[in-house]
């Protein structure tokens, strides 16, 4: 049987819910559980969570899952719904909606009585500079006074676009977001990512929003996850399913980019871009074989890889870490020239997946 393996560690995904806890002790806690758990797996996830707060999802059909596994916890549909029609199951399941735009204002409003009597919490959204989604000052002001005038229990929203770095919308963000709470008070504040919780204890308020933090990855370039006391949640593992001796001068893989300047020994390993393992590295990359790292040559194929073991100590089946506690998921996507978060969401269904 091909041994291409994603382990999930619940037990690192509980002590990094803490690790919130222990960041932001006085918040409520929406765990970021859409894109299946940030591609961990939604299903296997949601038990090590189950002492959170709220989850957030993006859209009905992540909150349905989550509310047909049986967990009642609040759920945040962080973009709020997409047709008035879904409003019925917002209703039905006991879910919030974030509102960002006039038509969802106006769809809530026409099932105000249900959506109150559930005690359901409106979250507004301020356009504070991200420009995505979300009402600008003083337009939110309006709204936000007016849904409170009508009994509803509001949250004061807002995304930061630069938490993980020094930039000066960060300010201007902030600056915004605090005019509007003081304007609306009394309000409920949300506004801290997994980069703002740890940056920006001061803006916790009554709720964060942790998401990659969750699951042991970095939200900044410039600190680990194991610097950020942070431990990471999935392992992803293959094993060596050949061992080759090639010569001076040969050539590996698709493209013959890769040739050899000595006589090597390499492996190849049941793993592949079909896999979700990244192709287009624009920096040297490497694999981890019993503690010791393993660079990888030549092009990625859709289902292996090639890897230099030349001095190791291998056989046919040794596994080979891809990412996980020694070689860290954010140290591969910065090889490749993108993020932590779109190695781990974009994973296939091909890996098999144990929980531990």
């Amino acid at each position: 049987m091909r041994q291409a393996t994603v382990y999930i560690d619940s037990q690192a995904l509980q002590y990094n819910l803490n690790r919130v806890k222990q960041l932001a002790p006085t918040a409520k806690i929406v765990s970021m559980v859409k894109a299946n758990a940030y591609g961990h797996g939604i299903k296997d996830c949601l038990a090590a969570l189950n002492s959170t707060d709220n989850f957030g999802v993006a859209c009905l059909e992540e909150a349905l899952e989550i509310r047909k596994l049986g967990y009642q916890q609040p759920i945040t549909l962080i973009e709020g719904i997409f047709s008035e029609e879904e409003m019925d199951s917002v209703i039905q399941y006991g879910l919030e909606c974030v509102i960002h735009q006039s038509a969802q204002l106006d769809w809530l409003k026409a099932r105000k009585e249900e959506y109150i009597t559930k005690n359901l919490k409106v979250w507004v959204k301020l356009n504070s500079g991200m420009n995505r989604l979300g009402f600008k000052v003083p337009e939110i002001i309006e709204i936000i006074n007016s849904l409170k005038a009508e009994g509803f229990s509001c949250v004061l929203a807002m995304h930061f676009a630069n938490a993980d770095a020094d930039h000066p919308l960060n300010e201007q963000q902030k600056t915004q977001f605090l005019q509007v709470k003081e304007a609306c008070d009394p309000v409920l504040a949300s506004c801290c990512n997994s980069a703002a919780i740890f940056k920006w204890p001061e803006l916790n308020f009554d709720y964060v929003r942790p998401g990659i933090m969750l699951y042991g990855a970095s939200p900044f370039a410039d600190k680990s996850a194991h610097e950020l006391d942070l431990k990471p949640v999935m392992t992803f593992d293959a094993a060596i399913i050949a061992l080759n001796q090639i010569q001076t001068g040969e050539a590996v893989g698709y493209g013959s980019t890769f040739v050899a300047s000595q006589d090597m020994q390499i492996a190849i390993v049941s793993i592949g871009y079909g896999d979700g393992y990244p192709r287009a590295f624009i920096k040297p990359n490497y694999v981890m074989i019993n503690n010791k790292p393993a660079p990888v040559i030549g092009r990625v194929s859709m289902d292996m890889i090639a890897v230099d073991v030349s001095g190791l100590t291998v056989t046919l089946g040794t596994q080979v870490e891809l990412w996980g506690k020694q070689r860290l998921v954010d140290e591969v996507a910065e090889a490749n020239g993108t993020i932590g978060y779109e190695l781990l969401c974009r994973l296939s269904n091909r890996p098999k997946r144990i929980l531990k």
